[in-house]
């Protein structure tokens, strides 16, 4: 559906831990600005789960689901380690990595921590921020990592990076989109807004079901959120559409519309609801009608 993801993983596992730097596990030993906040392609062989891991239970139909989405998507966050000699120590994402290796890759797409590199990943991610080239979901990564790895509130961060929290709010919130609406903002088929609209919907297969009426229709976003509204409200709709009237209400209609010598409107839904509505041409005109009817 969505075209093909670019991926932008700098310059591989091979190229930033070459014999140069294959030792740098610490963000005072030499090359290590080359590894923090980079996204690096790791063998998944090399990497080991977190021992003090608080979660030990990983429903196996939702791993299945992501595993097969994995396969038609990639992984498409990140998942975060800590370099730990020649090994790679989980830090988050151990459900991507579980249901990478169900998906059967090798490797894996992974922000890689050093020993004391806090405040140089600080600084590394919020320069990343001001980059002009960055799509809506690379900065919400970028605005999560900063909360999971270096424990900034959403106000921190906000003062951080120069925006309003709830700017920053309304960027979180697009990770909570199904993968394959997210490849969509990543590959620019829809817009941010588009998204924050999709959020609203809490049943994914909706929100897919949205998205492709969205690509294949060109929806906009303000008719995007009319079509969720309705969506969410199906009575409301419903009770909004016409309806034939009854032979006795065109009837009344004409018997009217001679009477006081005025187009007549009845408007009536399926449940009996509905108004009466008499034209007038000017101020006098609806005096006229007014002394008719009374």
């Amino acid at each position: 559906m969505a075209k093909e993801k670019k991926r932008a993983l700098g310059r591989g596992l091979s190229a930033l831990l070459s014999e140069k730097n294959e030792n740098v596990n610490s963000a005072n030993d030499s090359g290590a600005e080359e590894l923090v906040g980079n996204i690096l392609e790791i063998a998944i062989e090399n990497i080991v789960p977190n021992p003090n891991q608080p979660r030990t239970y990983f429903d196996e139909t939702a791993l299945n689901e992501l595993a097969q989405s994995i396969k038609e998507l990639g992984v498409i966050q990140p998942i975060t380690v800590r370099k730990v000699g020649d090994k790679f120590e989980l830090i988050s994402g151990e459900r991507r990595y579980r249901a990478s290796q169900k998906a059967g890759l090798t490797h894996i797409p992974a922000f890689v921590r050093l020993a004391d590199d806090r405040v140089m990943l600080e600084m590394a991610l919020v320069e990343n921020i001001q980059r002009e080239d960055l799509d809506a979901i690379e900065i919400a990564l970028t605005y999560q990592r900063l909360i999971d790895e270096i424990n900034l509130t959403q106000e921190e961060m906000s003062k951080r990076v120069g925006k309003n929290r709830s700017t920053v709010t309304n960027y979180l919130r697009l990770l909570k989109l199904d993968p394959i609406v997210q490849t969509g903002i990543r590959d620019g088929m829809i817009s941010m807004g588009h998204g924050r609209a999709l959020i609203s919907l809490e049943n994914l297969d909706e929100q897919l079901s949205v998205y492709e009426k969205i690509v294949s229709k060109s929806l906009s976003v303000r008719q995007t959120e009319q079509l969720i509204k309705s969506l969410k409200n199906p009575t409301e709709k419903q009770s909004e559409e016409k309806v034939a009237l009854p032979n006795d209400f065109k009837k009344t209609i004409n018997e009217w519309t001679k009477k006081l010598d005025t187009k007549v409107e009845i408007k009536r839904n399926s449940k009996g609801k509905g108004k009466i509505i008499l034209n007038f041409s000017s101020d006098a005109d609806f005096q006229r009608i007014k002394d008719l009817i009374e």
